[in-house]
């Protein structure tokens, strides 16, 4: 006899419901790593805009060209702001996914301690299955010597 569970496919469809939310979690940390990198590109052309206008103004350099390095340092702190949000939406997002990815391994861990107490169960109950015949054999040895005599 094989032990074959009934509920082998829950067990499997479990299983890949883990594995589909492992995937949903490395994407949504993929992507805020990618917002955490394009924020730390910001702030370093912000940086490098800020030294540039320092350097401007203690040169004598047009006024309309110190106006347009402000306006473009005011433009990246509204991308930096915007970026902050992203960053924080993007570890929203997986702060979600490692939730799901830990109800998921629940739910599979639930399913298979389910199967591993049928396995035990079965498994004992072919050894008393085994022990019985074991019995009935030694029974009927017993029974045919004490005939013969």
């Amino acid at each position: 006899m094989r032990f074959q569970y009934a509920f082998q496919k829950i067990v499997d469809l479990k299983s890949n419901e883990r594995t589909q939310a492992e995937w949903m979690l490395s994407s949504a940390i993929g992507k805020l790593q990618a917002e955490e990198k394009s924020l730390g590109e910001l702030l370093d052309i912000r940086e490098s805009m800020v030294k540039q206008l320092q350097e401007a103004a203690g040169q004598c350099v047009p006024v309309s060209m110190i106006q347009e390095i402000q306006a473009y340092v005011e433009y990246l702190d509204q991308c930096i702001r915007m970026k902050h949000v992203d960053v924080k939406r993007a570890n929203m997002k997986v702060q979600i996914q490692q939730k799901h990815l830990s109800t998921k391994m629940l739910d599979e861990n639930v399913w298979l301690k389910a199967r591993d107490k049928a396995k035990t169960a079965f498994q004992q109950q072919a050894l008393l299955h085994e022990q019985n015949e074991l019995d009935e054999m030694a029974t009927v040895r017993f029974a045919m010597g004490a005939r013969a005599r």
